[in-house]
């Protein structure tokens, strides 16, 4: 059942690969934030630094959590 979750097919690639691809981004939007701030520009306000961060750390379990279960029967 899982397996039909993480090999959704979108545009003829699996649903894991969009959202690998998704959480990696997330992890650089978030550590620019932090290094943009201390350039001294402020776009971004730091306050979305740790949003990012939960954002990003949730998008990676639940990426790793469907990767993990695909292989489990």
């Amino acid at each position: 059942m899982l397996n039909n979750i993480s090999y959704f097919p979108i545009f003829g690639k699996p649903l894991m690969m969009y959202l690998g691809i998704i959480t990696l981004a997330s992890f650089l939007f978030t550590a620019s934030i932090s290094i943009m701030n201390k350039k001294g520009i402020h776009a971004i306000p730091f306050k979305w630094h740790p949003r990012m961060a939960i954002i990003s750390i949730t998008l990676a379990l639940i990426h790793g959590t469907l990767g993990v279960l695909a292989y489990i029967k």
